[in-house]
């Protein structure tokens, strides 16, 4: 990666999800303070939480990156590659990358809706969580059925001869978390009994928290798994 992309990557990888988590989690505390409630978080906290962010998390980007610019060497295609993108010709509607990202999904958080409901119960109905092991069951089928369904994604987006695959296979996994934040409206709204602005903020704000984290997850599994594939079929392609 050549110039300066690389630094402004490296600052978007060090404080996109701390920048996100605590702004979340400070706009609720400030409610909490204002209600007097006894989940509010001292500002000596705060702060800490800060200077963690500053002479932590972004040092040891820094390292990881130069470590990582450094070492990495070449990038290995598998085959040779154009320089200049190809136009990418018209196809039907259901194979733009956008209505891939919005359907792709689907599948793996319908692999979870179940669980969904327990560990939604357990955060904020307080009971206690206690099949773990089920659990580690559901995520493992998450992982497979979010690679399954972002290589299948990509091997349509490729057959219609479009390249865009990398940030498409990447958003069509992470694409599940929009589906589990929608279910934590139904959750809140038929579930719950949870009213006012305090209680309110402080479930929609952590449950975007949840997903996005969710969401990134799915999406680098759903990446990595399409990564591997797409370097394996190029792999075998014979160019005269």
């Amino acid at each position: 990666m050549s110039g300066r992309r690389w630094i402004k990557q490296m600052f978007i990888g060090a404080f996109l999800i701390p920048a996100m988590v605590c702004g979340t989690a400070f706009f609720i505390n400030f409610i909490a303070i204002y209600y007097h409630a006894s989940r509010a978080i001292p500002f000596g906290t705060m702060v800490a939480v800060c200077c963690i962010c500053f002479f932590v998390i972004l040092p040891l980007n820094l390292v990881g990156t130069i470590l990582g610019r450094n070492l990495s060497g070449q990038p290995n295609f598998p085959c040779r590659v154009n320089a200049v993108p190809r136009p990418i010709p018209e196809k039907k509607w259901f194979m733009e990358p956008a209505v891939i990202v919005c359907l792709g999904g689907i599948l793996p958080f319908g692999s979870i809706f179940i669980e969904m409901y327990f560990i939604f119960t357990s955060f904020w109905a307080y009971k206690i969580y206690y099949v773990y092991g089920f659990m580690m069951l559901v995520l493992v089928i998450l992982c497979i059925v979010t690679v399954c369904v972002t290589i299948v994604c990509t091997y349509f987006l490729l057959n219609a001869e479009d390249y865009r695959w990398q940030w498409t296979s990447f958003l069509s996994a992470a694409s599940t978390a929009i589906y589990v934040y929608m279910y934590s409206f139904y959750y809140y709204f038929f579930k719950t009994k949870m009213y006012g602005l305090f209680q309110t903020s402080f479930y929609f704000g952590y449950m975007a928290v949840f997903s996005t984290a969710l969401g990134i997850m799915c999406g680098a599994i759903g990446y990595m798994g399409t990564s591997a594939f797409v370097r394996k079929i190029y792999t075998n392609v014979k160019i005269d």
